[in-house]
Parts: C-alpha cells; structure tokens; sequence
C-alpha cells in the first residue's frame, strides 16, 4: 500500500506531503483547484512519461517520492533488478527543465521499464480515460485467466506447445515430405560436389597469394637478379677481384700476417661463389616456372568462388561442407525418421487440442461465475436490468497450428444495460457512466486476489448521485476491507465513508496561485461534506454531512464484525 507521497514544484504545487492510511483515502475539492495535479504526481512517480511542462513555472526540476509498504510479490522482481529488498519500498523521480530525468526504487538507479514493472505490481490506475483496457479483447482473457484460475491448464498447454515446435523443428532439418527431402539432397550433393572438388586447405591461398605477388613482379625480380649475378660473377665482378686479392697476398704469404688475410679472403671468395650459384639458380628458376602464374591465377578464382558461396572464408567453406555431410546423411536416412515425427506430432497435436479444450472448460467455468457475481454487482449500482455474458469463439482439431500460450481461445465480453436489448459487444453499447460501474463491479470482485496493495479511482463516480451514490460508497468500503483505496470524488457519499479524507485548495498569494493538500480533522471533514452536498456550510447541509458520516461509520462497522481480523 502507499504510506506517503511527497510532492515538490510540480504544476500549482510547490509543496505537499500526504500521509495515507489503509482502507479508503478520499480526494475532495473545488472543480480546478488541482485534483488532477495529485493524480499527475502519483502517476509520473509511477513510470508515466514525462514532461517538462510539468514543472512549476520558474523552478528548475519537479520531483515526486512515494513509500510503499512492500509485499512478499515484490521480492523476486526487486532481487532481479539487484535492489535490496526491504519492509519498505521507496520511489523517487526526478525531471529537469532540461528535459532530463531519473528515477530510483531504495536508492538504486532504474529505467523507466524496470520502474514500470514494479510499479504495475503496486498500484492500479483507474479513470475515465482507462477505461479502454477492458475494451480490448487480449486484456479480457487474462482477466478471465485470473478469474478462473487457469494456472495448471496454461501449464499444459504451454508444455505441449514446446514439445510440437520441437518436432516441428526436427521435421524442418528432414526437409518436409519425401519430394522436399529429394530436391534438398540434389542441393546438398552438388553444394558437397562443389566443395570437395575445390580440395581446400588451410593456409593454401595465404601462400598461392605471395606466389601471385612474386609472378607478377618477375620482370624486376629477374632484371635485379641479372644486375646481382653481373657484379658477383661478370668480367672483373666482385668474386673475380676478392680472388686477384689472395693472388697479391699470397704472393707475400711468408709474412704471417698476410697470410692469415689471405686465408680469410679465401673464406670470402667461397661465400661470394656459393651467392652468385644461387643468384644464378634463383634466376633460372624464375624463368622456368613463369608458366605457373596462371596455374596460380587460375587456383586463386576457384578458391575466392567457393568461399564467396559458403560463407566468405576457407575455414567457413569447410564449416558449410561438414554441416552439408551431416544434413545428407540426416536425409538419407530421413523416410523412417520423417514417418515416426510425424506421427509423434499428430500424437502432440491431439493432445494440444485436448489441453485447449480443458483450459476453454475451464474459462467458462469461471465466466459463469463470474459473470453472475458482475451482474449482481451492477444490480445494486442502479443498473437493475444489466446482462453480462463472455462469448467465446468455437475452433476445431485443425485450429490447433494457432494455438498459442494462451491457448486457442478468443473471447469477448457481451452486455446489455436494458431490459429487451440484445447482448453486444461491451465497447460497442456501454456508455461512460456505465463503463464506470462495471469497472468497479469487476474490481470489487478481483481486489481480495490480485495481489495489488492500491486502486487509485479518478472521479469513477461521475454522472450517479443518490441511491446509487450510497452503493458505490458501500462497494468502495468492500473493497477497502482488503485494499487500499484512493478516490478522487465529488461525492459526499463516498466522503463520508473516508476512512482518511484530503482537502485540494487553490489560492493566490503574492500575485502567485498555489495548490496545497491538507488532511480534513474533526468538524472540517462536516464542512467539507456540506460543502459537497449543497455548495455552501448550511445548517441543513451539516446536519445530513452528520447523518451521511454516522450512516457511513454504522456500515463500515458491519463490515468489521463480520471480518474481525480486518478490525
């Protein structure tokens, strides 16, 4: 439940602190005076989107923090976002006149996603304007699922579902029936043909690459080996002078010193032979096998056409042929393989259908219920001769290639407001008033098992008075007996029944209009009630404000009595 809501520089507020307690908190005030501010701030703390238009003119940042009493749903949600979790649950957002905003739940940083999450498991928003999610066909079967408890029956369904699209995916690899088998293995054959026929191997074109590279640069290769062979073994070249030189020194070889030079320049005349041996060789070679430029042109194409078909690389081409091997063994051994999964998914199909079947047994096993208690409900609104039906769509053995987690169902809610009018789709014939009460017909029915701490109604009440005034009051003490409630009403009837009520006040203070919230206490929660029943504080107003809060206290009393742990 929300405990508190501290508001700071947004719209008219520039500060408000409200303290709610659990039961039924009652919003009250002028038309204008900034109801809808409050009802702004709890949803903008709560992950709505933003504006910064939102911001109190002149102020440079809004911002809003909301406590929660945390509930036992909460912690897994908390411990997957890595938040601690606590007895307390603390909301805090913040917006800029830039434009920038952030939001933290106790003290950690959050997205707007990760808030929303949360947030949806803490309150429920209702007005006017949200009225459209019970319209919507998706949102009336999960409200029916929650209604009818249909856990274990989606349990099986969805079993079943992943057992049927893994044969369905085992299928697919066998290649469908024996003519797509037949078609995929002449493509798989000719794509392994191609392959193998190409004899890749790794760090072949790395090589075939530098050969290119050498080939197409022979002609300077060669030129610069020939000018290298001239200076090592030409007329007067290199090797022809290192020997003339030992000739000189030998010729004075009785000199220790020379003869050891001369012995040296033999060593060199050697290296400079064995140089110009393998210049020459080197030479020769090139001239030879310039004829293999194209064998490696030629190479070098069929690799780079066989890697650009599967998969860009050798290493990827040869991944492909082996997966290619694996696929065609599969299909040649595919006819008993394909025949035994296809009759394990006609087995799962039957089954499905099956499961679907039960899981529509037992929506409508809780539409009946269900639809009695709404109707009931909206008798007492002043609805007297309210018809509310679900209608559920037939299918068959062959729908079951639709069937989803939800099963196979489509549904709609059906109503009829007056007596001798056909039954019709619910957003087709019901009218705002209407919409209304059933809202609040459905959700007295659902707030003792959903799991949300807080109903927030914004001025559902609008358009009833009297008799049907007093009922809304009682179903919203209901309810309040195992939710919080916030209303934004107009109503004195359901004022009176307040088990905490708020005064929303605008006035002007040094040429500056402010919107404040302060708790009603004793005799002001009478002026305020006298104030909604006749616009002004008469004696007859306060003493039917008297009448309505005695008559309010005497109902929720009986409610205690008859709940004494809720007392």
């Amino acid at each position: 439940m929300l405990r508190s809501l501290s508001i700071r520089n947004v719209a008219l507020i520039e500060r408000a602190d409200l303290t709610f307690s659990e039961g039924l908190n009652v919003l009250s005030g002028e038309t204008g005076a900034g109801k809808s501010v409050i009802l702004d701030s709890i949803d903008f703390v709560l992950g709505a989107k933003a504006d910064k238009s939102m911001i109190r003119s002149g102020e440079t940042e809004c911002s809003v923090r909301a406590e929660f009493d945390a509930g036992e749903n909460l912690r897994p949600i908390l411990e997957e976002f890595d938040i601690e979790a606590d007895d307390t649950i603390v909301i805090s957002r913040k917006l800029t006149a830039e434009g920038r905003g952030s939001a933290k739940v106790n003290g950690c940083a959050v997205t707007a996603a990760m808030l929303k999450t949360l947030t949806s498991r803490l309150v429920d928003i209702h007005g006017q304007s949200e009225h459209f999610f019970l319209l919507k066909e998706s949102n009336q079967l999960r409200l029916l699922d929650r209604i009818s408890d249909t856990d274990r029956e989606k349990g099986d369904v969805g079993i079943l579902l992943a057992e049927r699209k893994g044969i369905l995916s085992r299928l697919g690899l066998l290649g469908g029936d024996e003519s797509e088998r037949s078609r995929r293995l002449d493509i798989l054959r000719f794509q392994i043909d191609e392959i193998e026929r190409a004899a890749l191997k790794e760090g072949e074109e790395e090589e075939l690459v530098a050969l290119r590279n050498k080939y197409r640069d022979a002609e300077k290769i060669l030129t610069e080996l020939n000018a290298a062979r001239e200076c090592l073994s030409g007329e007067n070249g290199g090797n022809e002078c290192v020997l003339g030189a030992r000739r000189a020194l030998l010729r004075i070889r009785k000199y220790e010193e020379y003869a050891a030079l001369a012995d040296r320049l033999e060593n060199v005349a050697a290296e400079l032979a064995d140089i110009g041996d393998a210049v020459e060789g080197y030479a020769e070679e090139l001239d030879l096998n310039e004829g293999e430029a194209e064998r490696v042109e030629n190479r070098l194409d069929e690799i780079g056409t066989v890697k650009k078909k599967y998969g860009g690389s050798v290493a990827a081409a040869l991944g492909f042929l082996a997966d290619a091997r694996t696929e065609f063994a599969l299909l040649t051994d595919g006819a008993a393989q394909f025949e035994e999964l296809s009759s394990r998914l006609s087995e799962t199909d039957e089954k499905l259908y099956l499961a679907c079947v039960k899981l529509t047994e037992a929506r409508k096993n809780g539409a009946k219920g269900f639809c009695k208690r709404v109707t009931d409900e909206l008798k007492t609104l002043n609805i007297a001769s309210a018809k509310f039906e679900v209608e559920f769509d037939g299918y068959t053995r062959e729908d079951v290639g639709r069937a989803t987690a939800d099963g196979l169902d489509k549904i709609r809610f059906l109503f009829s407001a007056n007596a001798g009018e056909p039954l019709k789709e619910l957003g087709k014939i019901i009218s705002g008033g209407e919409m209304s009460r059933f809202m609040l017909a459905v959700k007295a029915q659902l707030s003792a098992t959903d799991g949300i701490g807080t109903y927030l109604f914004d001025e559902i009440d609008a358009g009833i008075g009297g008799k049907t005034a007093k009922t809304v009051a009682e179903k919203f003490c209901k309810i309040a007996e195992s939710t919080q409630l916030i209303a934004v009403s107009h109503l004195a009837q359901i004022a009176a029944a307040a088990d905490r009520q708020f005064l929303i006040e605008k006035r002007e203070e040094n040429g500056r209009t402010h919107t404040t919230v302060r708790e009603l206490l004793g005799t002001e929660r009478r002026d305020e009630l006298a104030r909604l029943i006749s616009g002004e504080k008469s004696e007859l107003a306060l003493r039917h404000a008297d009448e309505l809060i005695q008559t309010a206290s005497e109902y929720k009393n009986s409610l205690r009595r008859t709940n004494p742990d809720r007392a």
